[in-house]
């Protein structure tokens, strides 16, 4: 499976499962028990939590490895996006109006040997070497303007390494799709 198709009302049903978890984790109010009758949701897929307010980053959080259905993941990752970001705060209550969410639904990565193979704006990459390791989402690319070299050097920095990184041969390269939307889709 190299892409995911989610439909509307599969994509509304995740966000409403990551909106009421970040409420209720914010609140302290016990979690919503959402009654999930649809395979697809129940694939164990990889998926990031992004929030935002006000336009700016507020909290990103995700699993790359598919270890839960997907449903779960996204309510699981919208736990740790909203209270454990090291980056952020934990989300504080007056904000619960202000956030959008994203989600991101992760393909199986695959390793490439041919950086040809990496379509900007299609996919997403993770790069290894030792023991770093740095994920960029395929949205990145487009919200920065990266071409696939720039897409390539920052993640190469987002896992603690020099921008080229990549060039050598005791890196992986890893690449996956994703299928991303948020609140504002919507409407």
């Amino acid at each position: 499976m190299k892409n995911l198709e989610l439909s509307e009302k599969q994509k509304k049903l995740l966000l409403e499962i990551a909106r009421d978890t970040i409420r209720n984790t914010v609140l302290g109010t016990a979690q919503i028990d959402h009654e999930i009758d649809d395979p697809t949701l129940e694939i164990e897929c990889g998926a990031f939590v992004t929030i935002h307010n006000k336009g700016g980053l507020r909290g990103c959080i995700g699993n790359i490895i598919a270890e839960t259905p997907l449903w779960l993941t996204v309510s699981n990752m919208a736990v740790q996006a909203s209270t454990a970001d090291p980056r952020f705060p934990p989300v504080s209550a007056d904000e619960l109006d202000e956030i959008d969410i994203e989600i991101s639904a992760l393909s199986p990565l695959w390793k490439t040997e041919d950086l040809n193979e990496i379509e900007v704006g299609k996919h997403g990459i993770l790069i290894k070497k030792g023991f770093n390791q740095g994920l960029l989402l395929p949205q990145v690319a487009i919200e920065y303007g990266f071409d696939r070299m720039k897409f390539l050097e920052h993640t190469c920095m987002k896992a603690g390494l020099p921008g080229d990184c990549y060039k050598s041969g005791d890196c992986e390269i890893y690449i996956f799709s994703a299928t991303v939307f948020g609140e504002k889709d919507q409407g």
